[in-house]
């Protein structure tokens, strides 16, 4: 009864503990939108579309009115008598003069000048024509913009093709653990059909026993390679650790043909073009700095004074405004806007060769791509065949030697034969889909 007791609770304790571990279930789309939420490259791809289309903003204000307004206070100071207001003292026949003339019986002996000063007033302008100066920056501004959006496709490529990798490397992982075990239990298998056939002999023993040595290490080094592979996608999909994944996408055992047609766009060649504008409006920008500008102005002011600062604002004060055309003509500047117009020049010279040069590197890697895919999908029907020959042939060595037929060493010699080729059905399936995402990334 106690025995009872214990294997129950032993039982009911391993499937808790089988239950209560479940693995997380990831697709390859699921990966690539979780590495892409993930990647900083697509965030600050993101933050230099914004950048560019705020720049836009700024550069658009230049062609809209300019209000601008001040306001100021001004105290003069008697440097003689700091404490009192500036006056001049007036001799008495000019005090009589002066009252005389104003009908005031009032004697005037003093002029007292006022000492607080306000001042407020504000001022319009509208640029009217700028003679390329603002169009062509805007339109510079406009292709940086063009230039964002095609980054920002070309960073979303990159991104997928790297988290297509990493999923497709981490499922390849997965079927080598696989591979490498069934090779070990079928070593396993093997030695104990050979000692429980009666007395083994010691050669084959040794063989079969170096043999599974031998097998062990190369399980041992697929579940590590497995688990880098593994970790290094849950770190950059953001997911944890400890979490267990399964790959729920499979290797196809049959590939359709692409149907990819010429290469004549990309988003690193959209990149280039847009630059090559950017520059060439930014020096027609840099050339119509040397240029008028025709601006209508307006503006208003309002002027306070009085001896006393409380009654400053007792009376009227003086108002002046004015409206009309200004025409600003540069006169002088040492050279500067032609040495930046060049320097733009000479910008757009050095992206059309990196233009070029990308043309003919990037056509060469698409069309590599598409080789390598037709290349590899043309020999997979021979690797399957090779793949279930070394199967079969396994097979007989398999049963010949547990009839005691045939040695260790043939047996092992086919069974390493038939892992080799299973890796690397694995491995060509690997390549296959990879060189399907290296057409996408660059033509698609």
């Amino acid at each position: 009864m106690r025995k009872f007791g214990l294997l129950s609770l032993t039982v009911l304790c391993a499937l808790f503990g089988a239950n209560s571990v479940s693995a997380m279930d990831l697709s390859l789309n699921d990966a690539i939108d979780k590495i892409t939420a993930e990647s900083q490259d697509v965030k600050k791809a993101e933050a230099n579309l914004k950048k560019a289309e705020a720049t836009l903003d700024a550069t658009n204000a230049n062609r809209w009115f300019n209000i601008s307004g001040n306001v100021s206070y001004m105290n003069l100071i008697n440097v003689e008598q700091p404490s009192k207001s500036y006056g001049v003292n007036l001799p008495p026949e000019l005090g009589g003069l002066i009252a005389s003339a104003t009908q005031s019986n009032v004697q005037i002996d003093r002029i007292e000048i006022p000492d607080n000063i306000f001042v407020a007033g504000v001022s319009i302008t509208q640029p009217i024509y700028t003679f390329g100066k603002i169009g062509n920056a805007v339109e510079s501004v406009r292709s940086a913009i063009k230039m964002s959006e095609a980054g920002k496709d070309l960073t979303n490529r990159e991104v997928r093709y790297a988290a297509a990798d990493l999923y497709w490397t981490a499922k390849m992982t997965d079927e080598i653990v696989k591979l490498s075990r069934q090779n070990l239990d079928d070593a396993i298998s093997a030695r104990k059909k050979l000692t429980t056939a009666g007395r083994a002999n010691r050669s084959n023993l040794v063989k079969i026993e170096s043999d599974i040595a031998s097998k062990e290490i190369t399980l041992s080094d697929a579940e590590f390679n497995r688990d880098t592979a593994h970790r290094m996608l849950k770190i950059l999909a953001g997911i944890d650790l400890n979490e267990e994944l399964n790959l729920t996408d499979e290797f196809p055992s049959e590939f359709s043909d692409l149907n990819a047609g010429e290469l004549k766009s990309t988003p690193q060649w959209d990149i280039y073009n847009e630059q090559i504008k950017m520059y060439e409006k930014k020096a027609k920008s840099e050339r119509a700095n040397g240029y008028p500008t025709l601006a209508a102005m307006a503006s208003y002011n309002y002027f306070a004074l009085d001896k006393d600062i409380d009654k400053m604002f007792d009376h009227s004060g003086s108002q002046s405004a004015y409206w009309g055309l200004a025409l600003q003509v540069p006169i002088f500047s040492g050279g500067l806007n032609r040495a930046n117009a060049t320097v733009d020049a000479m910008n757009a010279e050095a992206v059309r060769q990196d233009l070029d040069k990308s043309k003919k590197i990037t056509t060469e890697e698409y069309n590599r791509a598409i080789d390598q895919y037709n290349h590899l999908r043309g020999n997979l029907a021979k690797l399957q065949q090779a793949r279930d020959l070394a199967s079969k042939a396994y097979s007989f060595s398999r049963d010949r030697f547990a009839s005691g037929q045939t040695s260790a060493v043939e047996l092992a010699e086919v069974s390493a034969g038939l892992y080799q080729l299973e890796v690397a059905l694995v491995n060509s399936k690997y390549k296959i889909l990879m060189s399907a995402e290296s057409v996408k990334k660059l033509g698609e």
